[in-house]
Formats: C-alpha cells, sequence, structure tokens
C-alpha cells in the first residue's frame, strides 16, 4: 500500500472512533480492553496521534514519550480527540516524502512508517471504540488487513520485546485465504523470525479471511481457524498483547 492510502484510511478510521466513542460515551467499558473505559481509548489514542505527529513536524530524532490528558472527559474529551486526530492528519498529509525523524520500525522512509503506523493504530483502537457502542464493527479491506498482519509479524514481533517465544525452535505459520498472503513465523527462546512464505513444515496454522486474521492476530476477536499444535495458538494469545 502507499503512503496516501494509509492517509487515506487513517483519516477515515480515525473519524469512526470518535462517532463511536461519541455514541457510547466516555463512561462505557471497552471490552476488547479489559480495564479501560472509552475515556481512556480516547486519551491514549489522541495523545498517541499527537505524539506521532510531533515527531514529523518538528523533525525529532530522539524518541520521548506521549502524554496523555488527565483533566478531560465527556465531550470536551471527544472534541480533544477529534482534533488531535485532525492534526496528525494535517501533519502527515503536508510533510515533505523525504522528512527525517524518528521511528522505531523498518520502513521506505519515514513519513511512509507513520502513516502507515498510525493507521492500524487507529484501525484496532477504532475496534475498540465500536465495542463498547456496541454491534458489529465496520470492516476494512483484505489488503489493509494483511498489511497489518504483517507489520504485526515483521514488525512489532521482530524487536526484543516481543515474549511469543519457546524453549526450543518450533514453527507457526499464518495464512490469509482471501489474499493468498502467508507468513511463516520461527519461534525460539530469542525472537520471532518472520518470513513472507510457507517454507517449510509448520506445527500449527492459523488461517481465515485477512480481516478476521488482522483481529484475532491483533487480540481483538477469537482465532478463526488453527489447525495443527494447538499450543501454539494458545501461546499466541497469551504472549502476544503489545
Amino acid at each position: 500500500m502507499e503512503t496516501a492510502e494509509f492517509l487515506q484510511a487513517l483519516q477515515t478510521e480515525g473519524r469512526l472512533l470518535a462517532a463511536a466513542a461519541e455514541e457510547a460515551g466516555t463512561d462505557a467499558k471497552v471490552p476488547t480492553c479489559p480495564g479501560w473505559q472509552v475515556r481512556d481509548l480516547l486519551r491514549h489514542t489522541g495523545a498517541v496521534h499527537r505524539w506521532a505527529a510531533a515527531f514529523v513536524a518538528e523533525q525529532l530524532t530522539e524518541p520521548r514519550p506521549p502524554v496523555e490528558p488527565t483533566d478531560l472527559d465527556g465531550a470536551e474529551l471527544v472534541a480533544w480527540y477529534r482534533d488531535s486526530h485532525r492534526h496528525l492528519v494535517g501533519t502527515l498529509a503536508g510533510a515533505s516524502p523525504d522528512v527525517e525523524c524518528f521511528t522505531f520500525l523498518p520502513a521506505p522512509s519515514p513519513l511512509a512508517f507513520w502513516a502507515r503506523r498510525q493507521a492500524h493504530e487507529t484501525a484496532v483502537h477504532r475496534v475498540d471504540a465500536e465495542s463498547a457502542r456496541g454491534g458489529s464493527p465496520t470492516g476494512v479491506t483484505p489488503e489493509f488487513a494483511a498489511d497489518g498482519i504483517d507489520e504485526l509479524l515483521r514488525g512489532f514481533h521482530a524487536r526484543s520485546r516481543s515474549r511469543v517465544r519457546t524453549p526450543e525452535p518450533r514453527v507457526l505459520r499464518v495464512r490469509a485465504k482471501d489474499t493468498g498472503a502467508v507468513w511463516t513465523v520461527r519461534l525460539s527462546p530469542e525472537p520471532p523470525v518472520t518470513t513472507r512464505d510457507a517454507s517449510g513444515e509448520a506445527e500449527c496454522e492459523l488461517s481465515g479471511p485477512a480481516e478476521e486474521l488482522y483481529l484475532a492476530l491483533w487480540n481483538r476477536a477469537p482465532l478463526t481457524e488453527a489447525t495443527g499444535d494447538q499450543a501454539l495458538a494458545a501461546l499466541w494469545r497469551e504472549a502476544s498483547a503489545i
């Protein structure tokens, strides 16, 4: 997917998130994030939007933590979130393609990284807001979902902080049946190593439509289909939270 496509997704997802949060109310519990209420979701996601925008706008090259507001709630908090989202979209849309700033996953460029990361950040948290509101979640395209799976497996879980590890080498496969995308995840005492292929034998395979896998692998929905060693599927559910 291109940066412009991620920006369009980011714009759509943020608007949907705000609408669902407003409808649910900031007191509502978020079933997909146990312990959170909608106010926590809005404070977190809005702070992340402003945090990401600052790296790009100020060309910051060193990491710094996001800062969540503690004094906003209700309609004022929803409005603040909407402003945070607009600011992020505007910053990314107006940035130079060759802007240099901090990133934390491999990407073709910092701008490509932040557009992709914030599109998926917002999509996943939009699902959270819709879970608080109730009803079926809004769908995403298979291509967007497959990209989100790829970012999770080859980006987040390639980092040292991934807890998806096994004492002995094991192999997990992930297959999106509608797009044909396949990932092979090699587990060990070290961080997982994922390749975009179906090489070698796998002891467990997680499969389904890309959108269902996307939500399941981000722990927002049950795994649709797991064949083979169920202990590996259970390991993912128990240890993969970001």
